[in-house]
């Protein structure tokens, strides 16, 4: 178990550094972004995250339930809808705005703009650190596979690749909202603290939820699967760049393809 904890410490840790340091790029960018890097940004973010739901995590909960004795497709299909389905009951009732389309979801509030930024992409790191920590602790209770740890290691990789654009996503609009950059810099680091939070949680629990672990890796796939369909894939096609928007995505989608592959 300890081995497990410093290796889900080391993979949520990470995939929090790469928000940071993606937050970060807010001290360079001083004029207003351009739309065709944003648009970039955003597609690959989407291509990996899908890759990721797919290899990362409905795979190996098809592959566990199967293990188990049981039908691989009812925990995959019934924890992807359950997970659709909490990230949208969140949506509904956590008060965000989109910087891309200007528009404000959740429950009416009077929450500054600023807040609501960051309450955005805050909803977006719930599902990725939960599967970050899921993967983990999947791989800690079969600790003789060394390549569930090597899958792990791969989605952690590939979630904090996109974190990366996701950081600048929030710090960057923040700015240009005409905050300091130091206070974006921050309140892009704060949006991506509930993914180390969530997977170290998924971890402290896993003995707990070992028979439904099928299910929650779903889950997690489902909620990842939501923010591509919903948000990132749209906000990826806006304006006169839709192809590379496109292409954007597609080489996200690779990209995680090789590593999960590779390291698994």
């Amino acid at each position: 178990m300890k081995q497990a904890f410093i290796w889900a410490l080391s993979g949520t840790g990470f995939i929090f550094l790469m928000t940071c340091l993606g937050a970060f790029m807010v001290f360079f960018f001083r004029k207003k972004t351009n739309r065709i890097m944003q648009t970039l940004f955003l597609g690959f973010a989407a291509g990996i995250m899908i890759a990721a739901s797919v290899f990362g995590l409905l795979t190996p909960a098809i592959e566990e339930a199967q293990a188990r004795g049981e039908l691989g497709w009812l925990p995959a299909a019934g924890g992807f809808v359950l997970g659709v389905l909490f990230l949208l009951l969140l949506d509904r009732l956590i008060p965000h705005l989109h910087p891309e389309t200007n528009i404000r979801e959740g429950l009416s509030s009077s929450m500054k703009r600023t807040t609501l930024l960051v309450s955005a992409v805050t909803l977006h790191n719930i599902p990725e650190g939960m599967a970050v920590g899921l993967s983990f602790a999947l791989a800690a209770q079969h600790s003789g596979d060394h390549s569930l740890y090597a899958s792990a290691v791969a989605l952690a990789l590939g979630i904090g690749i996109q974190n990366f654009p996701e950081g600048a996503a929030v710090s960057l609009p923040l700015r240009q909202e005409g905050i300091s950059a130091r206070k974006s810099f921050i309140y892009g680091c704060l949006s991506g603290v509930v993914e180390p939070i969530f997977g170290m949680l998924m971890l402290l629990i896993a003995g707990f939820i070992a028979p439904i672990m099928p299910w929650l890796l779903s889950f997690a796939a489902g909620a990842m699967m939501y923010v591509v369909i919903e948000e990132l894939i749209p906000e990826a096609h806006l304006g006169e760049h839709s192809n590379a928007g496109t292409i954007s995505v597609l080489a996200g989608f690779v990209i995680m393809m090789i590593l999960d592959v590779a390291l698994g």
